[in-house]
């Protein structure tokens, strides 16, 4: 009995490893340059610390479990808290064209990525991992689509970096070029809510602009997060298509149950429920923000998942991938936002 009890505890001591790992990823975020820090994230410092710390010292094994821990378990966790502050009444708020605008870009995003993956010879998950980042919302819907796809450690690090540093970069060129072909700040907000990764990537780059062009981009990108659940079903269906472990072809139901794990049913349980303000009435019932707790937990417990996911990244494991993944970013962020630019000249912005 004893040992029995000793085994189900052999994760703390490398959830404990993993915890410290990103309450130091967050304190190093916090003394960086704010015209840095904002772009970035502290999502890529935890990753890049992780994979400092696992690549340059020889972890002891007990850690293992616990770092795997981090990645699965608190991933998933994290997610599901996510889901409050996601409403499908973001759907319909910024009005029918940019809705449309939308999904026409995610599904060329997520179409683009395989394509020119399967052209290059890029893993697919790694692919889908791409495509999911440009398509919805960046390092937080790879984190989500990759346990349902079942993505390797490496697969999570190289894409997040790819989606990373494009988003960074679109930070400081978009705002220049947006000024330099005399865009209104409703075009402009709108290309950065449909063309930019991450959130708060978009919302540096708006509000880089202007005021009001960041909150026109802030409202579109929330209404790609609030559709995040319906990919992620998506990619799940994909990628178990080809049929189970001993090679026979899954079942329609068998694929659906892969795709729909309890988490993501558990995100849009929660997007539900906030949909119909239950977080609202609970928040006025105990006298505090509780969509914002939940939003503070579940950004502590993705940095503590991302910590997991670069301790247990092998850098020479990411090297042999090479530069083609990122090739196959490059040309997805690209394509997008062109595609974005014919689409709002063709609809008009968003709210117009």
């Amino acid at each position: 009995m004893a040992s029995s009890s000793k085994n189900r505890l052999a994760f703390l001591p490398g959830l404990a490893f993993t915890i410290v790992v990103a309450a130091l990823a967050r304190l190093a975020h916090g003394l960086l340059p704010k015209e840095v820090g904002d772009p970035v994230g502290e999502v890529i410092v935890a990753v890049l610390l992780g994979l400092i710390v696992g690549n340059t010292f020889r972890l002891p094994q007990f850690l293992a479990p616990g770092i795997r821990i981090s990645y699965q378990t608190i991933l998933r966790l994290a997610i599901v808290l996510l889901g409050a502050r996601f409403s499908f009444q973001q759907v319909v708020a910024i009005g029918g064209k940019a809705l449309i605008m939308i999904v026409i870009l995610m599904a060329l995003a997520l179409a683009v990525a395989h394509l020119l993956g399967r052209l290059a010879g890029v893993p697919s998950k790694l692919s889908s991992l791409i495509g999911v980042g440009t398509a919805v919302c960046g390092n937080s819907a790879i984190t989500a689509t990759a346990p349902v796809i079942r993505a390797s450690d490496e697969e999570v690090s190289f894409a997040i970096a790819t989606n990373t540093l494009f988003g960074t970069l679109a930070v400081f060129l978009y705002p220049a070029l947006g000024h330099l072909l005399g865009f209104g700040d409703g075009v402009f907000g709108t290309w950065a809510g449909t063309a930019v990764n991450d959130t708060s990537q978009v919302v540096a780059t708006g509000f880089a602009f202007s005021e009001a062009a960041g909150r026109v981009a802030t409202a579109v990108k929330l209404t790609r997060n609030a559709l995040m659940g319906g990919v992620i079903v998506l990619m799940g269906l994909l990628h178990s298509r080809g049929g189970d472990e001993s090679g026979r072809r899954a079942s329609l139901g068998q694929r659906l149950r892969q795709s729909l794990p309890a988490f993501v049913l558990g995100f849009l349980a929660m997007a539900v429920l906030n949909t119909f303000g239950a977080f609202e009435s609970l928040s006025a019932a105990v006298g505090r923000n509780v969509q914002d707790d939940m939003k503070s937990a579940a950004s502590f417990l993705i940095l503590v998942a991302l910590s997991g996911v670069g301790l247990g990244t092998r850098v020479g494991s990411m090297r042999k991938m090479g530069l083609r993944p990122f090739y196959v970013g490059l040309a997805t962020a690209a394509t997008t936002s062109l595609a974005s630019l014919v689409l709002i000249r063709l609809l008009g912005p968003a709210g117009g």
